[in-house]
């Protein structure tokens, strides 16, 4: 039956047309943005996962910066530490040298008091973002410090910071308050050193730095008996095998910092890949598609313009 009330011909052609400009515009959606998961609606699942895991991956970024900022602060303390132990050789070549008979030794103290100076100074300036893991003059010791390593999310969905943890009583060199704090300003007793300890102490520290530990400077003068130069001699010694010790534990702190950060950086890229998989668009496909759709179009629009042409004829029977 023909109608002119209702064209059941152009409903449906109208109905097809409608859902083919709904796929297009999805289509075009996907192809203009990339993903084939922009909100909640597209599919809330995938919508909600990739959402946490972006919010992880810039916590994450922030942990890479927490990290370089940390390894700063570590190589200003090596770099230091190892103008420290260059010095300190130093100090233990002057010392020897004034064991030797006919010698200055006023004049090598002299030089050994340049060199505590020079000691001082790059305890003093081994800071970074206002941290000294070297120098401390403050009534409190500067105790452990942490650097953010690592963020954590656990299977039932809760969050945790990793911190990788320096004890700087291992690095600490002058110390203006608490003089044994520090290892340029701590006494060692050289008794304890010998192959045949007698029992006897004899302590001796190198700088005073204001708050003199008990015991004997290192320092030189004309009277200095050959004893009292061998004992020096062997307590600048064990200071620099504390400083070696310091110096290698910072070391090995840098070496675990640029794993982490390596690591961090390839746990980054696997999680932006897994978000991708979960929202982005198949370029190829919806490219594909997109074509398929035009032309889908174009028909659907012809459909239409021809299921309205069926009143013009039932006019032209009228006409004749």
């Amino acid at each position: 039956m023909t109608s002119i009330m209702t064209n059941a011909a152009a409903m449906a052609a109208l109905q097809t047309l409608r859902s083919i400009n709904r796929n297009l515009d999805e289509t075009q959606s996907r192809v203009s943005s990339g993903y084939r998961v922009v909100t909640a609606a597209d599919n809330a699942a995938y919508w909600s996962i990739a959402t946490t895991m972006r919010s992880d991956n810039a916590a994450l970024s922030t942990v890479q910066d927490a990290l370089g900022l940390g390894a700063a602060k570590v190589d200003t303390a090596y770099a230091a530490l190892d103008t420290v132990i260059e010095l300190m050789s130093e100090v233990k070549a002057k010392l020897v040298a004034a064991r030797e008979p006919g010698v200055d030794k006023s004049k090598i103290d002299k030089e050994i008091s340049q060199l505590k100076d020079q000691l001082v100074s790059a305890a003093q300036s081994a800071s970074f973002s206002g941290e000294n893991w070297l120098y401390n003059d403050a009534a409190t010791a500067v105790g452990i410090k942490s650097i953010v390593a690592s963020f954590n999310r656990s299977a039932d969905g809760s969050v945790s910071v990793t911190t990788l943890d320096y004890d700087t009583s291992g690095s600490i060199l002058v110390d203006v308050q608490d003089a044994s704090a520090g290892l340029l300003t701590m006494a060692v007793d050289a008794d304890a050193l010998a192959s045949s300890p007698t029992g006897t102490a004899r302590e001796y520290y190198l700088i005073d730095a204001g708050s003199p530990p008990t015991g004997t400077e290192i320092a030189l003068s004309e009277s200095t008996p050959d004893s009292d130069l061998d004992d020096m001699i062997s307590v600048v010694d064990e200071l620099i095998s504390q400083l070696t010790d310091s110096a290698a534990t910072l070391g090995a702190i840098t070496s675990r910092i640029e794993m982490q950060e390596n690591f961090v950086a390839n746990l980054m890229d696997v999680i932006d890949k897994g978000v991708g998989r979960l929202v982005d668009a198949d370029m190829n496909e919806e490219s594909t598609r997109l074509k398929a759709l035009q032309t889908q179009q174009q028909l659907g629009i012809q459909s239409l313009s021809i299921a309205n042409t069926n009143s013009e004829n039932i006019l032209r029977l009228f006409q004749e």
